[in-house]
């Protein structure tokens, strides 16, 4: 009776899942469940033998006087994912303030020095991958700061997750990630319509997105673009990918960083699981449908205990029974 109960509840969640994502353009895979499984055959085991560190140590760049939320909400949300280790690198000011949040970060006050990008190279041989953008702010010194770390991480071949601040710096300069396609942009509609009129050089066709999001990611050279919105859109210029997994309608400030910490984790088993295990597609594209996934359900749940006053703090709280429940159930 426990097995038949089991498969039911499978079952029904399938059901779910199978009309929530849907795959468009190139490559097509016939079964849903199947897309949606490439998810669970990325993520790790839990294991007694495992070493601190084994399961990801990730990076992020942001955080300045006006803005230490985000850095810390994308630190803390790569955590409780399942990284073993977050860094932040942010400024000076900002330094104390996000250390007072959790304890569980290790935070370097580095990003408005002269030296930053050598005190923040040091360390790239120790991450797996690196979140760019929450909390940046848009200071003419910290961007300088913050393109030598991205050309330092692209000559390790680090993977890069950019949101936020950082996708402004990538309007400004498209050249700095141009064809490096280790890299994730996480853009929402104003961020897209901005990326769009830089690489594209024409109005963004609002009519449809999963071909906007395709020619984007095809400019930049295979980039994963990630396009926020009442659905999710991805591409890495071959395949494009859908998440209209149920949210909610709040859309308070932060659950940006949710994803894009969630997406850092993501991206470095994707890689580390390989080709194999993503059954050719691309990791990148795997890791990004994963993080859209348990962004939303992490949303609807917090939306269904807090309606109207839900924040992006009670999202964190649901992202251990979200993850369960949709990769692990």
């Amino acid at each position: 009776m426990a097995v038949r109960r089991g498969w039911v509840a499978s079952w029904a969640c399938q059901r779910v899942l199978k009309r929530a994502f849907s795959l468009h353009k190139a490559h097509s895979i016939k079964d849903m469940d199947n897309t949606f499984q490439l998810v669970r055959n990325i993520i790790p085991p839990l294991a007694t033998k495992k070493h601190k560190g084994q399961d990801g140590r990730i990076g992020i760049v942001g955080g300045c006087q006006e803005y230490t939320g985000a850095p810390y909400f994308a630190a803390i949300s790569a955590l409780k994912v399942g990284a073993d280790l977050s860094h932040v690198f942010c400024t000076r000011e900002a330094a104390p303030v996000i250390k007072s949040y959790s304890p569980e970060l290790i935070v370097h006050p580095v990003l408005d020095r002269p030296d930053a990008v050598h005190e923040v190279e040091r360390w790239l041989p120790r991450l797996h991958a690196l979140v760019v953008g929450p909390g940046l702010g848009r200071e003419d010194a910290l961007l300088k700061n913050v393109e030598g770390i991205l050309e330092a991480s692209k000559a390790r071949a680090i993977p890069v997750v950019i949101d936020a601040d950082g996708l402004w710096l990538v309007a400004q300069q498209p050249a700095l990630i141009q064809g490096y396609q280790k890299a994730v942009l996480t853009p929402n509609h104003m961020e897209f319509t901005r990326l769009c009129e830089a690489v594209l050089r024409d109005p963004v066709d609002g009519s449809d997105r999963r071909e906007a999001v395709l020619r984007l990611s095809q400019a930049l050279g295979n980039v994963t673009v990630v396009q926020k919105g009442e659905q999710d859109v991805i591409s890495d210029g071959k395949q494009v990918l859908e998440c209209s997994l149920q949210g909610s309608n709040r859309r308070c400030g932060g659950q940006g960083d949710l994803l894009s910490g969630s997406l850092g984790v993501l991206v470095h088993w994707a890689l580390r699981a390989g080709p194999e295990k993503t059954q050719g597609f691309s990791p990148l594209l795997v890791a990004a449908f994963g993080a859209c996934s348990l962004t939303r359900q992490c949303n609807h749940q917090a939306f269904q205990k807090h309606g109207r006053s839900t924040m992006t703090t009670n999202m964190i709280e649901e992202i251990g029974p979200a993850f369960s429940k949709l990769f692990e159930t």
